[in-house]
């Protein structure tokens, strides 16, 4: 099986300093590693315009592919271009505003957007909460909030991405509901990354 054929993967932060650098870990159906890391993930921070690289090796020495931002500036509408390391283009990641003021959503498309997925906050009530913490000076951000998105095909639920509760960022991919990989795993990659760095949360 490929690096990127599995249906389950962690999505880890590492602390470095002045990026954000997260680690991509397949995983078998009780949620343990099934091998070593096969991506690792960099974004610098306060960047002016996204370019987020995914590499085979933590020393960065070959890369598998990235995440383009269209626009200078992150508007809560922007879109993503995902493409591999020949600059072969994968899919596209768009984040919806309108729908995002109450409910984070974003849309995954084809190279041509046709619409592959979508993907919400799986709770309305709770994110209409997290909201309402994160304005709470110096307190927002210590209230464990549930921060976990369903990803829907054709109305279907194929997937989730959960967060896990750590001193650091952790997420589970689960598209094992996705047996006809309607979603390329790359793609679900980058939305699990995504919903940590492309988005005020």
């Amino acid at each position: 099986m490929g690096p990127f054929e599995h249906d389950r993967y962690l999505v880890d932060q590492l602390v470095r300093p002045m990026i954000n650098l997260f680690r991509i870990t397949p995983l078998d159906e009780a949620e343990k590693p099934v091998g070593p890391p096969v991506a690792y993930v960099r974004q610098k921070r306060m960047a002016v315009k996204e370019n987020i690289r995914f590499f085979s090796d933590e020393a960065e020495s070959h890369e598998v592919f990235h995440i383009q931002g269209r626009s200078w500036l992150d508007t809560g509408g922007s879109r993503y271009d995902v493409n591999d390391a020949q600059d072969g283009h994968i899919g596209i990641l768009s984040h919806i505003f309108g729908k995002s003021l109450l409910r984070s959503t974003w849309r995954i498309t084809t190279p041509d957007e046709q619409e592959i997925a979508i993907a919400h906050e799986r709770s309305q009530s709770m994110a209409i909460l997290r909201r309402v913490i994160d304005f709470v000076p110096d307190i927002g951000g210590l209230i464990p909030i549930p921060y976990n998105f369903d990803i829907l095909a054709g109305g279907e639920v194929i997937g989730h991405v959960n967060r896990k509760f750590n001193l650091r960022d952790q997420y589970v991919l689960d598209l094992s509901r996705d047996p006809e990989r309607k979603l390329d795993r790359r793609l679900g990659i980058v939305l699990a990354v995504g919903l940590d760095t492309l988005q005020n949360r």
